[in-house]
């Protein structure tokens, strides 16, 4: 890496990440750099890595071409890779569109969850359709310490399990992630959401995101989130043929998530540009080395 590579730090709701802009695909960001990036004291910090390319410069977008211009290849904080992000979305939007290739309104983005369907505001908010949730069936339990909760297993495109407890604190550090069992419900790991109840149609959560810990906010969490408490309270917009809505507070802010009877999730929140620059590249070879 011996070009310099510029990069971008934004947020949503406290979900943060680096932005790396590489529309031709010509950057080689392994596991390594990504994790190099992400590290809070020796790197820039971040939740992940935004890497942004055209669909078709990328082999695992390119049949997306023609639905999709600009693909989100996401990284999570240890430099695994992650099917979607939600807060990640929201935040690539507002980079295309700080960049100058979108204009507010509508857009599509390609991940690995499929496309998904951008709107900017011009209030400054992002609204992402999130594609349909799939409940599988099966019981899932999920554990703190000595506690123990039943959990509802929630698919967003990545894997959910749910559990709605009587304080957010019984959720401990969520520095590790939370064991949950049986094993095979998530052969691949699975993001933990932990819920208390804050009025009707309003819920808090705090989430261990897998290859990141815990963040600030988790975009598919909290529509995982909405859907596990609209079916917890009774509310199946299939089947009722009124839209569910749920206002969902996380650490770093607050979410809207509406599920309509279609199916389709929309979530929206604000997404922020916080600085832009240029990555060393002898830094980044050197950090490389040292985790290599």
């Amino acid at each position: 890496m011996s070009t310099r590579i510029a990069f971008l730090k934004g947020h949503g709701t406290e979900n943060d990440f680096v932005i790396v802009p590489d529309p031709e695909n010509a950057i080689d960001l392994s596991p390594a750099a990504v994790a190099a990036l992400c590290d809070r004291r020796a790197g820039i910090g971040g939740d992940g890595v935004l890497h942004v390319v055209r669909s078709a410069a990328h082999p695992e977008a390119a049949h997306l071409a023609a639905e999709a211009e600009w693909f989100m290849d996401y990284r999570n904080g240890d430099g695994s890779v992650a099917e979607m992000c939600g807060n990640g979305v929201r935040v690539f939007a507002r980079y295309l569109q700080h960049a100058g290739h979108v204009a507010e309104g509508g857009l599509a983005v390609a991940t690995r969850g499929g496309v998904k369907t951008v709107h900017i505001a011009k209030d400054g908010d992002v609204t992402v359709g999130m594609g349909r949730a799939v409940l599988p069936e099966g019981d899932v339990t999920v554990s703190v310490g000595e506690r123990s909760w039943p959990a509802r297993n929630v698919n967003m495109g990545n894997p959910h399990a749910v559990a709605f407890v009587d304080d957010l604190a019984h959720a401990g550090d969520l520095l590790s992630p939370p064991p949950y069992a049986p094993a095979t419900a998530y052969p691949d790991g699975v993001n933990v959401e932990f819920v208390v109840d804050r009025g009707p149609g309003h819920v808090a959560m705090r989430v261990h995101e897998r290859g990141s810990g815990e963040t600030r906010s988790c975009g598919t969490g909290a529509c995982a989130v909405a859907v596990a408490a609209a079916r917890r309270d009774g509310a199946d917009p299939s089947v009722t043929g009124a839209p569910a809505t749920y206002t969902v507070d996380v650490p770093g802010g607050t979410l809207v998530i509406t599920e309509r009877p279609d199916g389709e999730i929309e979530m929206t929140g604000p997404a922020v540009i916080v600085a832009e620059g240029e990555i060393a590249p002898e830094w980044l070879a050197e950090a490389v080395r040292r985790r290599g």
